[in-house]
């Protein structure tokens, strides 16, 4: 999630203009450089050690920084880039750092071949193996970012990106004590938002927010734990928060949701401008994608739109990732007579969330085909929103959708191994059927004792 695209509203609404750079436009990594973080112990000729190994390949390192590891003192990060002739002795230098120094290593670009399948994750844990490869270094901020002359905030902000960094799949996520002022600028958004809910929001994210005022902290002089919250919506949906250090692209960002998992920023926007982020933080997280998360339907919408993502060419990717756009981050739903919201982007910005609901923008039905290829601004609030009759219609539309993604394979979530089967075979096939079996029989007998 490179340097953010920002919309300029003045302070009318809560801004998040980075979300289509943060996690929906397929950005391509700079030409000609392949990038790489390892860490090693803090200890006397551990550096050079694995200097030598890129001096003994041949490998010109063009960049290098260092920092201590958040998460382990006796250990130093390093990130590097190297030009991509050197793609081949790069991964014998990879293995040599993770065999001869035992060192952590992070892949953070590669070129893709063409005419291949993308890889994608198959089981929860590989998601460990993309959430570093961001496309911005969390700490750092544009020029013309609030806090960008704000040496304390900038330390701040890498506090967070560490603790992302340094996460790994099944640990707890570290808690975070929170600053008086960075309580105070949640609190201005919180305020503020929870005003227009009961009138603007839809109906399952206003049956929600009690539920996670009621058991994960939410108040306006607190701001929630994502360790919390993503125990509350594994026990409702599934879902669970992944905290991430930076700007994912699309591809990566959409995969996490096909395991029902979301990554969730850590740190919040610079408290000068409590209603302006050029960038997705903790408010426009808690306050607009979680109490989604929490509803079953919603939850499945969420995780459809992740599938149809797996192993997808990437002009497809750039049509899902606008399908996404237009939905999980700016969509309005029918309810009854009315008109709600229930994209995130429109439930953390109080000037859009008041406006999409006027006479003002173009509003159509949502059909993904051609939602897929609507061009939109990104500097202003959107004239274009596209309206879901509810969402099992619109999960079902997300589905057919999918079909017409050109992939030699299905892919399905199975729950109980957290694992995407490809269903490639007739083995396969045959355990999906008995498990469609299982499911219809059990669907029988409850249908037979309600009559």
């Amino acid at each position: 999630m490179d340097a953010a695209l920002k919309k300029r509203n003045g302070d009318n609404g809560i801004q998040h203009g980075s979300m289509r750079q943060a996690y929906l436009e397929e950005q391509t990594n700079k030409a000609g450089v392949l990038s790489c973080i390892f860490s090693l112990k803090e200890e006397v000729g551990a550096l050079a050690k694995a200097l030598r190994l890129f001096e003994e390949k041949g490998i010109n390192l063009t960049h290098i920084e260092s920092r201590p590891a958040h998460m382990n003192s006796d250990k130093y990060e390093f990130f590097i880039n190297v030009d991509t002739t050197c793609s081949k002795a790069l991964d014998e230098v990879i293995d040599g750092l993770r065999l001869e120094i035992s060192g952590q290593v992070h892949e953070l670009s590669r070129n893709k071949q063409k005419d291949t399948v993308p890889w994608f994750p198959h089981e929860i844990q590989d998601l460990d193996r993309f959430a570093n490869q961001i496309l911005s270094y969390g700490s750092e901020l544009d020029s013309d970012h609030p806090g960008f002359t704000d040496q304390v905030y900038r330390a701040r902000r890498k506090e967070f990106a560490d603790i992302a960094f340094n996460y790994r799949h099944g640990q707890v996520i570290p808690r975070v004590v929170y600053t008086a002022e960075e309580k105070a600028t949640w609190g201005e958004v919180f305020k503020e938002l929870k005003t227009l809910y009961p009138s603007h929001a839809c109906r399952e994210h206003n049956r929600v927010f009690p539920l996670l005022e009621q058991y994960c902290g939410y108040r306006e002089d607190n701001i929630p734990q994502l360790e919390d919250i993503s125990k509350y919506l594994q026990s409702c949906t599934g879902f669970r928060l992944r905290p991430v250090a930076g700007l994912l692209s699309s591809r990566d960002f959409l995969a996490g949701l096909a395991f029902r998992v979301f990554h969730s920023t850590q740190y919040i926007r610079h408290g000068s401008r409590p209603m302006y982020t050029p960038e997705p933080d903790i408010c426009h997280e808690l306050l607009g994608h979680v109490p989604l998360f929490a509803d079953y339907s919603f939850a499945q919408f969420s995780q459809e739109i992740g599938l149809a993502s797996l192993g997808a060419p990437d002009d497809f990717i750039e049509k899902l990732a606008t399908v996404y756009w237009f939905t999980v981050e700016f969509g309005l739903c029918k309810q009854g007579s009315e008109v709600k919201a229930y994209g995130a982007g429109l439930l953390s910005s109080f000037g859009e969330l008041q406006y999409c609901l006027t006479d003002k923008p173009n509003i159509l039905p949502f059909e993904p085909e051609k939602t897929s290829l609507q061009k939109y601004p990104i500097t202003e609030f959107q004239p274009v929103y596209f309206v879901a009759e509810s969402f099992e219609d619109a999960k079902e539309k997300v589905r057919k959708f999918a079909g017409t993604i050109p992939r030699p394979f299905t892919v399905r979530y199975n729950a109980y191994t957290q694992s995407v089967e490809v269903l490639n075979s007739t083995q396969q096939l045959r355990n999906l059927s008995d498990t469609i079996t299982g499911d219809m029989g059990i669907l029988c007998n409850a249908l037979r004792k309600l009559e």
